[in-house]
């Protein structure tokens, strides 16, 4: 079995109901007067939504006073994390954004650190992976995708948009070794830019493709994809036709988280101040525009549990990662 849990304070999307009335509970109890997020990568992708939106719903719902940003891109978020632990001392007010990358590209050498070199703050939020096939093509089902594979292997390969060994790769192989396939023996192509792979899945270059589910679930929308298979552990609620792997009979789960992290050495009473203004962000209206807006899922994760959380994964990971010759 393959699972990557979220630890005990995990919180599904489900609040929206009754949090979609009346001023936030908190807004009057600022907890901090300021935040500064370190951004590993350019603006506008994942790691930059994440920080701008936590940071646009702490500030809106009263929990913080300002919020400013600085991209530092580099080193696959490497320069960003030496910079945080290279200054630890005059860093005690950033926060730093990542995701599961940071798992991947320190097993692989991408750069020297590890999550262990940082003070865990908390697990945020998730995006799970989806499995998606082209809208006019016959496979309908994960059972359709693993049949299609047992009648020709080499024929039948999944795409996605990071390189041999990177998330998408990983998800595939993961999805498929859980179905009793061997990892090696999935044909994975890559590409490097999301509209590559769909054009190749519409034009039938490849059978499926493994992305995140956000993504997926605007493609389908889009009537581009059908989506035959989620990551989750039940089904989510902005695809509720989507059904998991799991209802399928393919025992695993996975999902990208994106968290925070502090510079080593945070002292203890800033810890517990910035993990208090994060586990209220979720109690606002303010946090509830910004997650649906996103198409985020909440995950909260903090202290012990996030750290359980990220060994979990990083083992899982670098198994997998061996079995395919990455490591």
């Amino acid at each position: 079995m393959t699972t990557f849990k979220l630890g005990r304070r995990a919180l599904l999307a489900t609040a929206i109901a009754t949090l979609s009335f009346g001023a936030p509970a908190f807004a009057e109890e600022k907890v901090l007067d300021s935040i500064h997020f370190l951004i590993p990568g350019g603006a506008g992708g994942g790691w930059d939504g994440t920080a701008r939106g936590t940071g646009e719903a702490l500030t809106g719902a009263g929990l913080i006073g300002t919020a400013s940003y600085e991209n530092m891109s580099g080193g696959g978020g490497g320069k960003a994390i030496g910079f945080l632990i290279e200054n630890a001392d005059s860093n005690h007010d950033t926060l730093m954004v990542n995701s599961t990358p940071i798992v991947i590209r320190s097993l692989t050498g991408v750069f020297p650190h590890n999550f262990r070199d940082l003070t865990l703050v908390s697990g945020t939020i998730g995006d799970y992976a989806a499995i998606v096939v082209g809208k006019d093509s016959p496979i309908n089902s994960m059972a359709d995708l693993l049949a299609a594979y047992d009648a020709n292997p080499s024929k039948t390969a999944i795409g996605g948009g990071s390189v041999p060994g990177g998330m998408d790769h990983l998800v595939a192989a993961m999805v498929m070794e859980a179905a009793g396939k061997d990892a090696l023996g999935v044909k994975y192509i890559p590409y490097d830019a999301g509209g590559k792979a769909m054009a190749s899945l519409l034009s039938g270059e490849i059978a499926a493709l493994s992305t995140g589910f956000s993504e997926a679930v605007d493609l389908a929308a889009a009537g581009e994809v059908k989506i035959i298979g989620v990551t989750s552990d039940e089904r989510v609620d902005a695809a509720p036709d989507a059904m998991t792997m799991k209802e399928q009979g393919i025992d695993t789960s996975f999902v990208n988280w994106r968290g925070f992290f502090g510079a080593p050495g945070l002292p203890a009473d800033k810890l517990a101040t910035y993990q208090a203004a994060i586990e209220k962000m979720y109690d606002t209206p303010e946090w509830e525009a910004v997650r649906t807006r996103n198409g985020w899922v909440n995950i909260h994760n903090s202290g012990d549990d996030f750290k359980a959380f990220l060994e979990d994964q990083e083992k899982t990971i670098g198994d997998l990662m061996k079995k395919l010759g990455f490591l």
